[in-house]
């Protein structure tokens, strides 16, 4: 199934996507709830248009790993750096800011601060079964489904911000820096551990990548995640970025007025348009 959150008269809804229309769920609560409450629905009810499509979720808490050696290669070679050792047995991860995503269509906002804006291909997988200390060979079972996440990044900013060590900062944390969409896909549709993913700028194929690239696996990114600490329905792993997932890796960047196509096999289109620098949400208040 896939599953959409949707704009309504009433407010945000829960819908499906049914033969590419969205239909009703009946439910009367966020994605969040939805999934905790064991996606619950009865018969689905058609709408009769098109409604404008949400960010699927607002995620319970964003983990974000870095799991494609591609991406890091391309990266730090640019920095005249190494991967280091650690990349190979520790699955690190950053957390993000779930309060704030945006989703299909959404203008992407670029923060006054910033010279270097860029997007990043990730791969999302969301929690639906609650547990600690969960093994990788259980970790399936805990798996709700699929969604795609383009991660973006002030990477002037970010230059100065990681060799602190306290990871990333401001290159990572504004209104509108995380795009989630367009649905979330169950997990019994589609394998994450092998999917192909691709990005374009203005209908041009800037990277692509597949998700069995990846170094370890969701089930392993769960059981690390997990250790002495319970995860819930509704939270948000990342892959890290695809390799070519960036336009760091290519030193090709993004300007106001691009449109970027995420595109993850079995999952769909996420696409948005570029903003106009310092012309985003926060000037709404």
């Amino acid at each position: 199934m896939r599953y959409v959150t949707y704009e309504s008269p009433a407010g945000p809804r829960v819908g499906a996507l049914v033969d590419g229309e969205v239909a009703d769920l009946g439910f009367d609560g966020d994605m969040v709830a939805f999934i905790e409450a064991g996606a619950p629905h009865g018969r689905l009810r058609a709408l009769g248009h098109a409604p404008r499509l949400l960010a699927p979720l607002r995620p319970r808490s964003m983990r974000d790993f870095l799991q494609f050696k591609g991406h890091l290669d391309n990266a730090l070679t640019r920095l005249g750096r190494d991967i280091p050792e650690e990349f190979w047995t520790v699955p690190a991860y950053y957390k993000g800011m779930p309060d704030t995503v945006i989703g299909p269509g959404d203008v992407i906002p670029w923060p006054r601060y910033t010279e270097r804006l860029d997007h990043e291909l990730e791969l999302g997988c969301v929690i639906g079964r609650a547990g600690a200390d969960i093994s990788a060979g259980r970790a399936s079972d805990h798996i709700f489904g699929w969604t795609i996440w383009n991660d973006l990044s002030a990477r002037d900013v970010q230059t100065r911000e990681v060799p602190l060590s306290l990871g990333p900062a401001k290159a990572k944390d504004w209104d509108g820096s995380n795009v989630l969409g367009p649905c979330v896909v169950t997990h019994d549709e589609v394998d994450g551990g092998s999917v192909e993913m691709m990005v374009r700028v203005n209908g041009e194929e800037w990277g692509r990548d597949h998700s069995s690239s990846m170094r370890f696996g969701f089930a392993e990114l769960i059981a690390y995640a997990s250790q002495d600490q319970r995860l819930f329905p509704g939270e948000l792993l990342g892959s890290g970025t695809a390799s070519g997932g960036s336009g760091l890796e290519i030193d090709r960047w993004i300007s106001s007025g691009d449109r970027i196509e995420m595109e993850i096999e079995g999952i769909g289109i996420l696409a948005n348009v570029v903003g106009e620098k310092g012309k985003g949400p926060w000037h709404s208040s």
